[in-house]
This record gives C-alpha cells, structure tokens and sequence, in this order.
C-alpha cells in the first residue's frame, strides 16, 4: 500500500510524496514529462519480491508539489534530499523513467555519499553534448516540442497553446500502453490537470544547464535504452553510459520509449544486486 505525504521544505515549498514503506532498500523514482511522482504499480509486485521500497515525489508544479519557475534538472536533488531525511533515510538508490533518467542521473552526481545506484530508462543527455547530434532519430513532436524550449519560455508557451502532435511512440509502445503500462493514464491526467505549467518548466530544464554533471555520478549505473525509441533516441543512452564511470549499458533492440519498460524487473534485479 502507497502511502502519501507533504514535505516542507526550508524555502517554504511543499513537496508532495509517496512511500510503499517497508525496511528494504528505498529506490527513489523519478517521473517522467508531464507525470507524477507515485511510483509504478506494474514494477510493485517485482520491488515487494527483491525487498525494494518505492519512495517518490512530484516534481516543482505536478501534483501536490510548489510550483518552482526557473527550476534546473540538478534542483531535484534538493527536493530528493528533503524527502529522504522526512522518511529518516540515509542512504537510497534511484530509479527514472524519460525525464526522469536526467533528474536521478543529476541526484547520483550530487548526492553521490548517499545514492547507492543509478537506473536510467529512456532518459536525455544534457543540452549540448559534446559528440551527440542531440536531434538526430528524434520524432517530430519530441523534437518540436523541445526546439521550443530552447527558444526560452514565451516560445514554448505558445508551442504547447497550439500542439496538437502526438507523441512519437512506436508500435511496440503502444501496445505497452494498452496492457500494463496502461498505468500511465494515472500518473499523466493529474499531471495534466492544472495546465502544461510544469510540463513546461521540465522542457525548459532539460535544454538548460542541469547544475549536474554525469561524469560526478559515482554509483553504479544501469542505463536501459530501447534500440527503436523515438522519443528519446538511443544514442542519448549511449552518451550518458560513456560519461558515468561505473555505467552498464543496455540497448534493447526492437523496442521503444515505453515497450523498454518491459525490462523493469531486470533493471530492479540488477538494482537489488548490486547493492548487496
């Protein structure tokens, strides 16, 4: 049973968390764009299994959690640090999906006494990245969404006023979608609920400086990519695994940005034993 609290933080902001509890390793997930924080039940059954806690939170704006203007992939770090001390944690491993790969990549590089280990999943490497053709294999709504973003806010307000592309999702994904990642409607619609405001400010920060530098992350490192994936193409999860010292890469042929979630229990496996 997920539990969920609020979380004050020194700055006066709230934010919003969920705790499955337990006395099994914490794995901090982080969401993805535009989501929020409570972590994914198709992954609960296998976490219970290999004696993993699921700890998550809303990002600046989604869900229960303050709005946060101006906000950098590297500030999730903070809010992270916030909630593990609210739940008497000391140490935690950290789990993200899209999005939410770049903000626990940026919570190992700057927690790195506390995080244990790093899973990546589907998630971008910093803008720009020295070698990577960051557009390249990028659909067109992935990529029209975030050239936006980098024409700063008023760009991708107006962006994000008149889209009306869907995502660039493959076949694979969608059948993901339709079973058990289905779980997604539950964490996007509240995501959604209040505007594009905090999808807005995500985009921003993933084409801004993160304030993390993936090279910094000393944890071992699972990065999971699917081969096909067209919302973030592999070619980020391969830069990301080049940077982090101790990163395993798996490219996953034939599958997309949400099919690859198909190989979560692994990633949870190889989490839990590497943490032993």
């Amino acid at each position: 049973m997920t539990t969920e609290l609020d979380v004050t933080l020194p700055d006066g902001r709230t934010v919003h968390a969920y705790d499955t509890g337990g006395t099994g390793l914490p794995v901090l997930w982080q969401h993805g764009t535009p989501n929020i924080g409570a972590p994914p039940v198709p992954l609960l059954a296998a976490a219970e299994r290999l004696g993993l806690r699921w700890v998550g939170h809303d990002r600046p704006g989604y869900g229960g959690s303050t709005p946060l203007r101006g906000r950098a992939v590297g500030s999730t770090a903070f809010d992270v640090a916030a909630v593990a001390d609210a739940l008497g944690l000391d140490r935690f491993a950290l789990m993200g999906h899209s999005g939410g790969g770049a903000h626990a990549v940026a919570c190992g590089a700057l927690l790195p006494d506390r995080v244990l280990a790093v899973v990546d999943v589907s998630g971008p490497a910093p803008y720009p990245a020295a070698g990577l053709d960051w557009f390249a294999g990028m659909g067109p709504a992935g990529a029209g969404s975030l050239r936006a973003a980098l024409g700063g806010r008023t760009v991708k307000e107006e962006f994000e006023a008149t889209v009306e592309e869907m995502p660039d999702f493959t076949a694979g994904d969608e059948e993901a979608l339709a079973g058990e990642w289905s779980w997604f409607l539950d964490v996007v619609r509240p995501a959604l609920t209040g505007g594009p405001a905090a999808l807005i400010d995500d985009d921003l920060a993933l084409v801004a400086p993160w304030g993390a530098d993936p090279a910094a992350v000393a944890a071992p490192t699972l990065v999971v990519h699917g081969a096909d994936d067209r919302v973030i193409p592999a070619a980020h999860g391969e830069w990301m695994a080049s940077q982090i010292p101790r990163a395993d890469l798996w490219v996953v042929p034939s599958h997309g940005h949400i099919s690859v979630l198909g190989h979560g229990v692994a990633a949870l496996e190889w989490l839990a034993d590497v943490t032993r």
